[in-house]
């Protein structure tokens, strides 16, 4: 028997280094441009799909009768119906720790960005205002006040950056051991709220969810210290955007650095878009070369061990499908 692999054209190359050997594995290709109609029309035949940011849900579901297994290219999932895949004994892999270091080296590229005013110093050279290099003092990380929240397979590395920069490290994270955050070398707290107003930086590595949508709206943003920086490379709809917007155009906060938007790509008319003290990316966080080819070679591993009756329990996120099948 051979099975059908629905993949994403931008899958990386190591993805296919997982299959090698492989002759029962076919892969076929799809657009990131596909029509949501165009592309349930190709899961007929499909027995596996690796999806990047396309959403999936029942109407994928009922035209993909003999799906066996989702995975996705990254760690995220809020396009993606679990409890659908769920109800249906499907599923849903994830790359475990395959972007994590790439994702916080990107929040820790933003505090740097901001610390040590790589923007403005570099216009001041290239537009020759070499004197006036002291009208923006840049400053250290050391000893600044950083609150990361999620410590998570993220959060938990950005934790460890942090110490090592000899920052004053604070950690909210309620379903994570005080002792383990302890353990990291930062400072566990129980109350957000108490904590936020003590940052210098806040860093969000949270999962979005219903309790973390609008996490950060105007009056939380309003507690922040002034002058702070916020950092989000985790998902869009965890700040409120406009509050944002407002908060640093009125001076409140120094800038922002974010890696995603509620929308994306953001609407031209976002506010956000044309504030000098925001840094943008475009949800890149997680993508470098290598971390690429690690989620995609990953990806295609999880589906092969779910094909072949071996899943990798640690990577699933919806493992309760597996005691299902076995009943």
């Amino acid at each position: 028997m051979s099975y059908t692999v629905l993949i994403p054209e931008t899958l990386a190359p190591d993805a296919f280094k997982a299959a090698e050997g492989r002759n029962d594995i076919v892969f076929e290709r799809f657009a990131l441009s596909i029509a949501q109609s165009e592309f349930r029309a190709r899961l007929g035949s499909v027995h596996a799909a690796i999806l990047g940011l396309t959403p999936f849900a029942d109407p994928e579901l009922d035209a993909a009768p003999m799906l066996k297994v989702i995975a996705r290219v990254g760690v995220g999932y809020d396009a993606i119906d679990v409890p659908a895949l769920t109800r249906r004994g499907i599923p849903l892999m994830i790359t475990g720790i395959a972007n994590s270091v790439s994702v916080a080296e990107q929040a820790l590229a933003f505090m740097f960005a901001f610390a040590k005013r790589i923007h403005d110093l570099n216009e001041r050279v290239v537009t020759h205002r070499w004197m006036s290099r002291f009208e923006n003092f840049p400053t250290d990380l050391f000893e600044k006040t950083v609150l990361i929240v999620g410590c998570g397979r993220i959060g938990s590395r950005m934790v460890k950056r942090c110490v090592a920069l000899e920052m004053n490290t604070l950690v909210y994270d309620p379903f994570i051991q005080q002792d383990i955050i302890r353990g990291l070398g930062a400072q566990p707290v129980s109350d957000l709220d108490d904590a936020i107003v003590q940052a210098d930086y806040v860093s969000i590595h949270c999962p979005k969810s219903q309790a973390t949508l609008n996490l950060f709206d105007a009056k939380r943003l309003g507690l922040m210290k002034q002058g702070a920086v916020l950092i989000n490379t985790a998902r869009g709809g965890i700040v409120d955007e406009q509050a944002l917007a407002l908060a640093l155009e009125s001076g409140k906060l120094f800038g922002a650095g974010l890696d995603v938007y509620n929308n994306e790509p953001p609407e031209t008319a976002n506010p956000l878009l044309s504030l000098p003290q925001v840094i943008s990316a475009p949800h890149m966080a997680g993508v470098t070369w290598e971390a690429w080819n690690r989620m995609a070679y990953i990806a295609v591993r999880n589906v092969i061990e779910v094909l072949d009756g071996k899943p990798n329990h640690e990577h699933t996120v919806n493992p309760q499908v597996y005691g299902a099948k076995a009943a």
